[in-house]
């Protein structure tokens, strides 16, 4: 006769992966924007940003970059048709930015208008 039989089963063993940050450059926000067909960039001073996730201007990387430069050839007058921007002015820290003339994107809201 044999005894009851027994199970153990053993834990899988707990792995933790640690993953550098990527560091991200959140730039100004910019005054005007356009939308080149892939996504909308801006620029401030002589600098590129599109408006990435969570609606966070980013420093256009390298191929951004490429793409923007050549749909910017094909629409030389892109500023004369520019958007003004008055829905995209919060940063990453969700802080409300003023356009680069000091007006505010919604200035009335502040007076009870």
């Amino acid at each position: 006769m044999s005894g009851p039989v027994v199970t153990v089963q053993i834990p899988a063993p707990v792995v933790t992966v640690q993953t550098p940050a990527v560091a991200v450059t959140v730039g100004p926000v910019p005054d005007t924007y356009v939308w080149d067909g892939y996504e909308y960039v801006g620029m401030v001073g002589a600098q590129f940003y599109y408006l990435g996730p969570g609606n966070v201007w980013l420093v256009c990387d390298g191929p951004r970059l490429a793409r923007w430069h050549d749909w910017e050839r094909a629409h030389a007058d892109w500023h004369d048709h520019a958007i003004r921007n008055v829905n995209y002015r919060r940063d990453a820290q969700g802080h409300d930015v003023l356009r680069h003339d000091g007006q505010g994107h919604d200035k009335d809201h502040d007076q009870g208008h």
